[in-house]
């Protein structure tokens, strides 16, 4: 048989042929020719691409490039909105769909087609990166927070950081000090909820030696540490009055005094709060002081919480993978495209932080290349037992205590957008795809294959699919066992 050509292909609507063609020579695929829009927005210029090797000339993308082209060639089946990191000083990120190609005109060679999804060439130039900062992100919301961090960094303005526990604030606190002028002096994050009412005033402001019982000697507070630099007050509507009293303070005097002392030390340092409640609620109930609030929230950020850009989701996937990779050293390239729509079906009300956890608790227990919908299934099950409401502060009545928008769920009960994914991979009828197929054939049992087949409306293509196998394949499972579609349609 001859050797298989691959044609790696910029998707636009007609799926004109602008291509990138690489021919499998010597175990390697060495490049033919490529697009020159795609050449034009990775900044590939005008080198000498012919005969360079895919892996060589790709280096820098994951998954890798002739891994998706063996996988495709060897199993004969498309992979679908594959996210492919293009990295280096600015990190993107493109979808792919990898589809056999038939027999080439010319040599009657296999090929295999790498639809890109590009941006048009009027934005490739002005492409924004969706790493900055420490944060992922390509949706609208996220460009807004790049945009904010990049114009407020300049400032010494307050800053007040708001969004849902989990999506990231301080990593937005963190990012405003680095690219400020203050950078090469310290960066003190507090969380003001974590540390009792008794002790943040001391620990905040700091004390002298005798100012009460135990106060052996005297203390730095917090704010004498970011001198010069930044402090991040992580839940900042939590904070007792008498703080808020000596935090003004310093916000319109750069001045505070240690608890027990009457001099004043002076203080150069730029406050970044961040609230997962509305400040403004707070200052309604009596909670939080009016002078302060309007002091303290010169500037605003906001988060927008994973579910209101889903298009962030597989970025986030893939940098948490890579992540991983490089922590325990095993090379897991990806989730299953039915891995990654399962993903897409739930809410995150834990954010970015709930993704991260889960995805590090499935790289540790899978054992492949590939993670497919089965590793989930555990997960599945833990989730569908809660609600949003239990996720909830508990009242002195037992009750859950009301939630407040724009930061909480409210009254949505429902974890999951389409629960019915999740079900099905509950009872093991969504299994890996792609690589899974090719190296760990799995014999299906009947109840597998009859759940499908009524999740998918009584369609055995559409069982396959969610089965993760070939239609023909299925159809060979049927004739093994010996089961009609009647046999399946019965309960």
């Amino acid at each position: 048989m001859t050797d298989p050509e691959l044609i790696v292909n910029q998707n636009i609507p007609s799926r004109a042929p602008d291509l990138v063609v690489v021919r499998r020579q010597a175990e390697c695929w060495s490049v033919v020719q490529v697009s020159s829009k795609l050449a034009e927005w990775l900044g590939l210029g005008d080198l000498e691409l012919t005969g360079r090797h895919l892996g060589e000339l790709f280096a820098d993308v994951s998954p890798g490039l002739d891994q998706l082209a063996e996988e495709v060639h060897s199993d004969g089946q498309s992979l679908n909105d594959i996210s492919v990191h293009f990295l280096g000083e600015e990190s993107r990120f493109l979808q792919v769909d990898v589809v056999p190609g038939g027999l080439s005109r010319e040599a009657y060679q296999r090929q295999v087609l790498f639809y890109f999804r590009l941006p048009s060439l009027g934005q490739a130039r002005q492409h924004e990166p969706v790493s900055r900062f420490g944060l992922i992100g390509s949706s609208p919301g996220m460009q807004e927070v790049f945009r904010k961090i990049r114009l407020y960094a300049a400032t010494d303005a307050s800053v007040v950081i708001t969004g849902e526990t989990g999506s990231g604030k301080e990593l937005v606190a963190r990012a405003l000090h680095e690219q400020s002028l203050r950078h090469d002096h310290a960066f003190v994050a507090v969380n003001c909820s974590a540390i009792s009412p008794e002790l943040l005033e001391s620990e905040l402001f700091g004390h002298e030696k005798g100012a009460f019982t135990g106060a052996l000697r005297s203390h730095k507070g917090r704010f004498e540490r970011a001198h010069r630099g930044t402090i991040f007050l992580d839940e900042i509507g939590d904070m007792p009055e008498a703080a808020q009293v000596k935090l003004l303070r310093v916000l319109e005097e750069g001045c505070l005094e240690r608890v027990g002392s009457e001099r004043g030390l002076e203080v150069d340092v730029r406050v970044v709060g961040a609230t997962n409640v509305p400040l403004e609620r707070a200052v309604q109930q009596g909670r939080f002081r009016a002078d302060l609030y309007h002091r303290l929230a010169v500037l605003r950020i906001h988060l927008p919480a994973l579910r209101q850009r889903p298009e962030d989701l597989p970025l986030l996937v893939e940098h948490f993978l890579a992540l991983f990779r490089r922590k325990y050293d095993r090379q897991v390239e990806r989730l299953t495209s039915e891995a990654m729509a399962l993903l897409q079906a739930y809410l995150w009300p834990g954010n970015v932080r709930e993704l991260r956890n889960v995805l590090e608790r499935v790289f540790i227990e899978n054992g492949s290349e590939v993670i497919g919908a089965r590793a989930f299934r555990e997960w599945v099950r833990e989730r569908q037992d809660f609600s949003p409401g239990d996720w909830g502060p508990e009242g002195l009545d037992g009750k859950t205590a009301p939630l407040s928008l724009p930061y909480t769920l409210g009254g949505d009960r429902l974890l999951l957008s389409h629960p019915q994914r999740l079900a099905l991979a509950d009872h093991g009828a969504v299994f890996s795809a792609a690589r899974n197929r090719a190296t760990r054939p799995v014999p299906l049992r009947v109840d597998e294959i009859r759940q499908a087949y009524h999740a998918a409306g009584e369609n055995l293509s559409g069982a396959a699919r969610l089965l993760g196998v070939h239609r023909a394949t299925l159809y060979r499972h049927l004739d093994r066992l010996g089961l009609t579609r009647s046999d399946l349609s019965s309960p």
